[in-house]
């Protein structure tokens, strides 16, 4: 499997092969080869059918039947590589040659590359573009860089202040304490303090510890599962108690979450039914929904647990199994490779649930958490001791 992007006779090419097929998408219009005009180039795929962007211009491949997902299990390369057998054939019309130009602003699945000259696994041969303190992004939020003897100065739009713009005049004379989140509300012009996991307090400044979490919406908890590196990924199993009154929310989501190529085992909320999501590879989401209507009665604590025996889901509500599917009875994925992430009640500040969950959850959860189990352990994991936010004690009664 390969995708490759790269320049031929002026044209820009994608080329992938998912495993059956090459695929090939040819931009209308050439590139300005004077090395002064800057080109925006957007490619990729989703499944198996193709899009390439030239400076707003599109070329689409429809989709046909076949392969979707993109196996690949090398590095990611930009601008050349360090072996030419690296290079499938297909990858390329000519003979593979290193790219001479300027490259800037690479994002892959969302995530934006950083590059200079630490971030990078390795390279060679690699120069800075503009030649002046003033590269790409340095001044943030749309500031303006101006090149000056001592180095550079950022003349910053009426909303950000700092050296590089990077901090909003509502929170340049924040009080919130070490151990919170400055979050600009520029509406009011003012700011809330967002606690760190453990800490409350309108400056989050008094320490907390709880073993119910209460989540209030745009809560998070992230926990790392230290056994990950142990664990039979064929057979999982995640239980938990749970309280709420609301009809939607992400109640959790066993996976990384990086990008759509994760695998996850989800459970939630969805128009007062709870739900079950699963997926085990090739990004075929399976959801599993309770046939009949969830009541979400306040202060009425639930009890759930899906299990994965590889490609056979079991869920239980209050010790009742309520639902049992087998996803797959060919077996082809049969593992839960969740990378050792679970999240609860929602994803990191910034990050939307129904973005993130590509529509299968519309909102961050609102209600209480508590004994939450991973397979077979003797022990409820502690959540304190996650990463998380605006998470409060839910061990009161309100």
């Amino acid at each position: 499997d390969f995708l490759c992007i790269s320049l031929v006779n002026g044209f820009t090419q994608l080329r992938y092969n998912l495993g059956d097929k090459t695929v090939i998408l040819q931009t209308l219009q050439k590139v300005h080869a004077n090395g002064n005009t800057w080109h925006s180039l957007s490619a990729g795929r989703v499944g198996n059918e193709g899009y390439l962007d030239l400076d707003g211009i599109n070329v689409t491949q429809k989709a046909s039947p076949g392969m979707n997902a993109l196996d690949t299990h090398t590095d990611f390369f930009v601008g050349g590589v360090s072996s030419l057998n690296f290079v499938n054939s297909m990858a390329i019309e000519n003979e593979p040659t290193g790219f001479t130009g300027c490259i800037r602003e690479i994002v892959i699945n969302n995530r934006e590359l950083k590059l200079t000259v630490t971030d990078p696994k390795g390279g060679a041969n690699i120069g800075d573009c503009d030649e002046t303190d003033c590269g790409y992004t340095v001044c943030k939020n749309n500031g303006t860089c101006q090149v000056e003897n001592s180095g550079f100065s950022c003349s910053c739009p009426r909303e950000w202040t700092g050296t590089t713009c990077e901090q909003s005049i509502h929170c340049s004379q924040n009080t919130c304490g070490s151990h919170a989140l400055c979050i600009p509300q520029p509406s009011s012009f003012s700011y809330t303090c967002v606690c760190a996991l453990g800490w409350t307090g309108k400056y989050c400044n008094n320490k907390i510890k709880f073993y119910i979490a209460k989540f209030v919406g745009n809560s998070y908890i992230k926990y790392t599962d230290p056994f990950y590196g142990k664990r039979d990924l064929q057979y999982s199993r995640l239980s938990l108690n749970f309280t709420t009154n609301q009809t939607e929310g992400l109640i959790a989501w066993m996976g990384k979450s990086e990008n759509e190529d994760n695998d996850f085992l989800a459970i939630g909320l969805a128009n007062g039914t709870l739900k079950v999501v699963i997926n085990l590879g090739e990004r075929i989401s399976v959801p599993l929904m309770q046939s009949k209507y969830f009541t979400c009665s306040v202060g009425r604590w639930h009890f759930i647990t899906v299990v994965q025996n590889q490609t056979c889901i079991k869920v239980y509500l209050d010790e009742e199994l309520i639902l049992f599917e087998d996803i797959d009875p060919q077996r082809k994925y049969t593992a839960l490779n969740y990378g050792g992430i679970c999240y609860f009640g929602g994803f990191e500040i910034g990050r939307k649930v129904n973005t993130v969950t590509t529509g299968l959850f519309q909102k961050e959860f609102i209600g209480k958490i508590k004994d939450v189990v991973l397979f077979q352990d003797s022990k409820k994991i502690q959540l304190m001791k996650a990463e998380g936010y605006n998470v409060y004690d839910g061990n009161s009664g309100n």
